[in-house]
């Protein structure tokens, strides 16, 4: 008689909407395939600890109406079990003293890159499979595919973003919105060009590969002086959180009065950094300087996303995720070639499993997915926002009317602002051609 395959589920890295979804979708699908589900709690905290009781058996009762619940049941930690080979290789003893023939780990690309190096630790008798969830959507995935929970922090996030543009202009000041991303800029461009917020900077609007406090606050202080000769004192601004993963750690430490630490994966914990409070003291400095007053508030806007209840798409999708990883680790693989393990994805609509080794990097990690800012979307949207580009400064009518604006000599004005357009990506890329179908025609 074959013995029943068991099957563990965990969570790793910060929280997204859909998690539970996935869950319930992987254990459902286990439970019908005939395989015991266990859900180990706290990520790999407890498994590097060689600790075996922090699991819960999982059955159909468990997970049949968790899938439109914001959260884990089994809860998330950012716990590293490939830190050190002693600690890779206690957790893998752990997962192979749980009895566990299949692991499905849901977590971001450090988690992946974590599940990635168990694998191939742990040989031939653990079957993994990795399904991408992170609201920063920077996982390398097909087809521009989204990472789970991304949808709905965008439209949770623009809903956030409406409310405070409204504050903005009512109270004739302006907001200053951070929003959540490690590295890349997608969820705070996704916010701004849904809300239509006046401008949003992130990391990918920055040739160089280190930006500093003055470039963010240059094109910022840009911005607000061009909103300003259209008569108007009000505005958003949404800035990603990942520009100040750029910045020089010893002047982020300098500016925020905060020492800069990092996590077990060796990641800067931003959210420990105030960037928000950093930028709106800059910028009310900036404009006191040429003896103006800037009213500004400034929010950071992360935290109130990531255990939100998943919307319908993130339902949908996560549904499918887990179901694909089951049919992979017990028999039914999806399309693909991953051996012992891989990234869940779906490709074209169709599910598929991507091997491990396909998004690794050269140092062995997971690949992050930054904005292409060669893309459509990324030139639609800075069409649309307010932000000083060449012809401000190369045509002397607009030049001079943005240095009144500013209580600036058009010289002293262009030599300012001169280092925002250099440092620009856009000014570097040819803008998409304007439509040739008038308004209207198809309304």
């Amino acid at each position: 008689m074959a013995s029943i395959q068991r099957l563990g589920i965990l969570v790793g890295g910060g929280p997204a909407p859909g998690i539970n979804s996935a869950l319930s979708a992987a254990t459902i699908e286990a439970l019908k395939m005939g395989a015991e589900v266990v859900g180990i709690y706290d990520g790999f905290e407890h498994l590097i600890e060689g600790r075996t009781d922090m699991v819960r058996r999982l059955e159909y009762p468990d997970v049949s109406r968790i899938h439109f619940q914001g959260g884990s049941v089994v809860r998330t930690a950012r716990a590293n079990p490939a830190r050190t080979i002693e600690d890779l290789r206690r957790t893998v003893a752990t997962l192979h003293d749980l009895g566990l023939s299949h692991l499905i780990t849901i977590g971001g690309e450090d988690t992946a890159s974590a599940a990635a190096r168990i694998g191939r630790e742990s040989g031939p008798g653990l079957r993994i499979a990795h399904i991408p969830k992170t609201i920063d959507n920077d996982l390398p995935l097909p087809g521009n595919v989204p990472t789970f929970g991304f949808e709905t922090a965008r439209h949770l996030g623009t809903q956030w973003v409406l409310t405070l543009m409204e504050e903005s202009r009512t109270t004739n000041r302006w907001c200053l919105v951070v929003v959540m991303g490690r590295k890349a800029g997608h969820l705070a461009l996704g916010i701004g060009k849904a809300a239509g917020a006046i401008t949003t900077i992130i990391p990918e609007d920055f040739a160089s590969s280190e930006i500093s406090l003055n470039d963010l606050c240059l094109a910022l202080e840009g911005a607000i002086i061009k909103r300003r000769t259209r008569g108007r004192h009000d505005g958003i601004a949404v800035i990603a959180e990942g520009v100040a993963a750029k910045m020089d750690p010893a002047e982020l430490a300098k500016v925020s009065g905060t020492a800069v630490g990092y996590d077990a994966h060796g990641n800067i914990r931003l959210e420990k950094i105030p960037l928000a409070s950093v930028i709106e003291r800059e910028m009310e400095q900036r404009f006191a300087e040429r003896g103006e007053s800037l009213p500004v508030i400034s929010v950071t806007l992360g935290y109130e996303l990531r255990c939100a209840a998943p919307i319908p798409f993130d339902i949908d999708y996560t549904r499918t995720l887990g179901y694909g990883a089951v049919r992979f680790l017990l028999g039914e693989a999806a399309g693909g070639n991953a051996g012992d393990g891989g990234v869940i994805c779906l490709d074209g609509g169709h599910l598929r499993v991507l091997p491990f080794e396909e998004l690794q990097g050269e140092d062995g990690r997971i690949r992050t997915r930054m904005v292409d800012t060669n893309s459509e979307h990324y030139k639609v949207a800075r069409e649309y926002m307010i932000r000083l580009n060449r012809q401000d400064l190369e045509d002397p009518d607009a030049a001079r009317q943005l240095a009144d604006a500013a209580g600036m000599q058009p010289e002293e004005f262009v030599q300012r602002f001169s280092p925002v357009i250099a440092a620009d990506v856009a000014e570097r890329v040819t803008p998409p051609a304007p439509s040739k179908i008038p308004f209207g025609a198809g309304s």
